[in-house]
């Protein structure tokens, strides 16, 4: 009988924490889906105030590393233009830690540059999901990527050379 009630008692323990982690995951959706909105509508406030205060924000550029000031500093000009970037996920992946306070995710975005890959950390804040790190990528073919080296390797090469002076 004992067993029976710890066996029920388990059932509903994980089937709790199994529909708490399908809410959460919703959230983040709903969060990351509003983040790109936000940014294709060109309001800069929604987008903002869906990252955490030193959030990160990885650019495709090998110099972009935004720390979250600079990134606004950056992207200012954009909003204000009315046109910022336009990413719509086309696949995500999200998964959560067991205190259900930290998530990461992989997506593939329809963007104005074609497919891209981001991916990402979110930290939940006084109950709210946000984006804490984020990293854009494009995605190239692995047949192109010969050419893909020869067209960036002056740049990258001039970048590597700074950079181990530093």
């Amino acid at each position: 009988m004992n067993r029976i009630l710890l066996l029920l008692v388990l059932a509903c323990f994980s089937h709790q924490l199994w529909a708490q982690q399908g809410a959460s995951e919703k959230e983040i959706n709903t969060v990351l889906d509003a983040w790109h909105k936000a940014a294709s509508d060109a309001d800069f406030e929604a987008y903002f105030d869906k990252m955490t205060n030193n959030g990160v924000f990885i650019g495709t550029d090998a110099s972009e590393n935004w720390q979250n000031q600079a990134f606004k500093e950056f992207s200012k000009p954009y909003f204000d233009k009315g046109k910022a970037w336009s990413f719509t996920a086309v696949e995500r992946n999200v998964y959560i830690n067991d205190t259900m306070d930290f998530a990461w995710f992989d997506e593939l975005l329809d963007t104005q540059m074609k497919l891209c890959r981001g991916s990402g950390v979110l930290k939940k804040e006084d109950g709210t999901w946000k984006i804490a790190h984020y990293v854009l990528s494009i995605a190239v073919p692995n047949e192109n990527v010969t050419q893909l080296i020869e067209l960036k390797k002056e740049k990258d090469s001039l970048l590597i050379q700074k950079l181990k002076v530093q």
